[in-house]
């Protein structure tokens, strides 16, 4: 706490500085805006639906260009196109499923970084998948399916990311 100016009967006022203070609008969202793990599922909803719809676009555009998308499965010994309707529900999926992870962070401090940097981790670790596929799958198809990996972090994470965070204790004002 720092010591501020005298108040109107000569007390000195001790000025708190709230976590909001240093933004363009210095007003702190009331207590009654926390978000709650409905918010956390319509957000991974809508995050999840664009990157599924980028990444349909990403697999239409791969296939016209000749890439052939063909991957092997586990438990398969033949190589299996990847179908259309993956490309589009696997973001959602991983969007919905993230951001009913990310609820257990929710009011706690650190959210927001501890939240990022784990759907981070986790973004890289699904990029495992396309990369350690055997000799038989081109680069090509590898690499086009690491780009649906990229635009689900770079929409998923960050937003979840920063909803849980505004939940943080300290990110609101009391209500009165």
């Amino acid at each position: 706490m720092q010591e501020g100016a005298r108040g109107a009967l000569g007390h000195t006022v001790a000025l708190v500085k709230a976590p909001w203070a240093d933004s363009v609008t210095p007003v702190p969202p009331p207590a009654s805006t926390v978000p709650h793990t409905s918010n956390l599922v319509y957000a991974g909803v809508v995050t999840g639906a664009w990157s599924g719809l980028l990444s349909l676009v990403i697999y239409a555009v791969g296939r016209l260009l000749g890439v052939p998308f063909e991957v092997m499965r586990p438990g398969s010994d033949s190589l299996q196109v990847v179908p259309w309707f993956l490309m589009l529900l696997a973001p959602l999926l991983a969007a919905v499923v993230g951001a009913l992870l990310a609820a257990i962070m929710l009011g706690r401090h650190h959210a927001r970084r501890i939240v990022f940097w784990a759907g981070t981790v986790i973004a890289l670790l699904s990029c495992a998948s396309p990369l350690m596929q055997p000799d038989d799958v081109i680069w090509s198809t590898r690499i086009w399916l690491l780009i649906p990996h990229v635009i689900t972090w770079f929409l998923v994470v960050p937003q979840i990311a920063r909803i849980v965070g505004d939940s943080e204790p300290g990110m609101f004002a009391p209500e009165q």
